[in-house]
């Protein structure tokens, strides 16, 4: 007799529509697992690179345990929302949103992961032609490809992608931290003022610089964490992500360029973890790098996918394998096209419109309607409070990135969806009367 649930089979269902039932939770090992294969990649050691070039190691050191620790709060109280209620972020800011508003928060923010599937895979095949010389358009169509098989696996996928990504990751990126600074001197990598000392990157900057690099994904974590058994796992599998991992991604990069101390590193050149094992002219270790580059941005790439997948299967009223697979030959065609690159300033730019929406489904779950679900089909409170957070971030941005403008955004859409939802509507008409016509 076949004793196998539903929920154990390879292609599984993924709950594109429903709330997860308790059968089909996962331990916390894999849904920590599926977390820290997510930042510790190759990416974030490059952002750390851009930290400690651009500010110095200790104030970037201080922007980074800062950020991440901000991002574990963050994330968290989304995580645990996802994991009470087992659903994922579109259908959570369905209630927030509402049933038809949802769209427009829920696309943003799938629109911008695929962007991000797409410049992860441009990286890869950019990176191994630099190295190799080896025909660009071919290895991006090839690392597409195996980037989506995993996910079409599903959880399943990022769960064995971080279970074989993550010990590479800390045996090659601790090495190469190590190695660096040994023949630096660990007081030469803490002293390390950066490429600039004389015009240093604001801390404002570097913080925004920590958040943004995962504040796409981190606002759609009840993708990940509605699969966690309880609370308890949700909160242990984000902080596998943040601080734990992300920092320790930035951390080696960081260490690296500061041990180097190069006049003009170039993180997205090869002045990377990746470069570094290459530079040490030894074939066998060439091709470790050759095949954990693959695992490791391959690790990232399937998580940007499986959100942006997760999320456009519910607005267009699909399954998530379905939708992998034609957003996945989107993403292909943008990075196979070498336009990748263009990308990045975009996203970077857009990534002052998403802060205000966790900030926003954090104080209205939380705070002014514990427990509500979808109530309505346009909420256009939540609306308001994210035009009025994103214009504040717009502004921070332009005339004062000193301040932080993820930091400002949050604050801000937060503090005005709680301002409109206190004012009770008895008032408004009151005050509505009292006014001359």
């Amino acid at each position: 007799m076949n004793h196998e649930r539903p929920e154990d089979t390879v292609f599984s269902g993924e709950y594109e529509h429903e709330a997860i039932p308790a059968s089909a939770r996962r331990s916390t090992f894999s849904v920590s697992m599926v977390w820290l294969g997510f930042p510790m990649i190759i990416t974030g050691a490059m952002t750390g690179s851009i930290l400690v070039a651009g500010m110095g190691f200790k104030s970037a050191l201080m922007a980074m345990i800062v950020g991440n620790l901000l991002m574990f709060g963050y994330v968290g109280a989304l995580g645990v929302l996802g994991t009470t209620r087992g659903l994922n972020f579109a259908l959570l800011a369905s209630s927030t949103f509402g049933r038809k508003g949802y769209v427009f928060a829920s696309g943003l923010l799938s629109s911008l992961l695929l962007g991000w599937y797409a410049v992860q895979t441009g990286i890869t095949g950019n990176l191994i032609h630099t190295a190799f010389n080896l025909n660009y358009t071919l290895l991006t169509v090839i690392a597409g490809i195996l980037y989506l098989l995993i996910t079409y696996v599903g959880i399943r996928g990022l769960h064995w992608i971080g279970v074989v990504s993550v010990p590479a990751f800390v045996l090659l990126g601790g090495w190469v931290a190590w190695h660096s600074a040994s023949a630096a001197g660990w007081n030469a990598v803490y002293a390390y003022a950066g490429n600039k000392p004389q015009v240093p990157m604001a801390f404002g900057v570097g913080l925004t610089i920590v958040m943004t690099l995962f504040i796409d994904a981190g606002t759609v974590t009840a993708d990940f964490n509605r699969w966690a058994a309880d609370t308890r796992s949700s909160l242990l599998a984000t902080f596998c992500a943040f601080p734990f991992a992300n920092l320790f991604a930035m951390l080696v990069g960081g260490i690296m360029t500061a041990a180097l101390a190069l006049p003009d590193p170039q993180p997205f050149g090869l002045d990377n973890l990746f470069g570094y094992l290459l530079a040490q002219k030894q074939p066998w270790l060439s091709v470790v790098a050759f095949v954990f580059l693959f695992c490791n941005l391959g690790s990232v790439c399937a998580h940007c996918l499986y959100n942006s997948s997760v999320g456009w299967s519910r607005i267009g009223r699909g399954r998530m394998r379905v939708f992998a697979v034609g957003l996945a030959a989107v993403g292909i065609l943008i990075a196979a096209a070498n336009v990748w690159a263009l990308f990045i300033p975009w996203l970077s730019l857009l990534g002052i419109l998403v802060p205000p929406i966790g900030a926003i489904i954090i104080a209205d779950l939380y705070v002014v309607r514990p427990g509500a679900g979808i109530e309505a089909d346009w909420r256009l409170r939540a609306f308001v409070a994210w035009g009025v957070g994103s214009c504040v971030a717009y502004i921070v941005e332009t005339f004062a990135p000193q301040f932080a403008t993820a930091v400002s955004a949050f604050i801000a859409a937060g503090l005005c969806y709680l301002a409109i939802s206190y004012i009770k509507p008895a008032e408004v008409v009151s005050l509505a009367a009292r006014t001359p016509q």
